[in-house]
């Protein structure tokens, strides 16, 4: 199973727009993951149309009527593998552990809030990823996405750069 991970992608604020490369991607997904900061409905409306299914979360700036629809944090299963999705994961100190106890039956957790990719991996295998932004890199060095591959319950990560 193929998953497309975005977060933070805040649109449709001034002139954000997903690159063509991410949007190409969204498209060959089974699944798409987003880790909040949408902002309006018009961007889950989109994604919905570009794949088959949109998992999401509510971000800290998301409009209200998107607040109102999505959860802050939920579990989805894909293939036998649990993955934990969550907007602000908290400071970056401890954040492996906090997500551990957050999501304790999760075999992995995606987040975002940061704008900056991350990828860690505890020795019995639980992981954390964030995608950094497909719109808005802040401090990243680079505008980026998340793709995944699951299979019989194992989740491998990767990290996407975008034109």
């Amino acid at each position: 199973m193929n998953v497309a991970i975005i977060a933070d992608t805040h649109m449709p604020r001034g002139g954000r727009r997903l690159p063509r490369t991410c949007i190409e991607r969204l498209r060959a997904a089974d699944v798409v993951l987003h880790g909040g900061d949408l902002v309006a409905l018009e961007v889950l409306e989109m994604l919905a149309a570009l794949a088959p299914c949109v998992i999401a979360v509510a971000g800290n700036v998301d409009e209200s009527p998107v607040r109102a629809r999505l959860p802050e944090r939920t579990v989805v299963e894909l293939q036998g593998a649990r993955i934990g999705l969550v907007h602000n994961a908290g400071p970056a100190r401890g954040r492996l552990e906090r997500l551990r106890k957050w999501f304790p039956a999760a075999d992995a957790v995606v987040f975002g809030h940061s704008h900056m990719p991350a990828h860690e991996r505890d020795p019995g295998g639980f992981q954390i990823f964030n995608p950094g932004s497909p719109t808005e890199r802040r401090r990243a060095p680079a505008r980026t996405m998340g793709m995944a591959r699951v299979e019989k319950g194992e989740v491998t990560f990767e990290l996407i750069t975008l034109e």
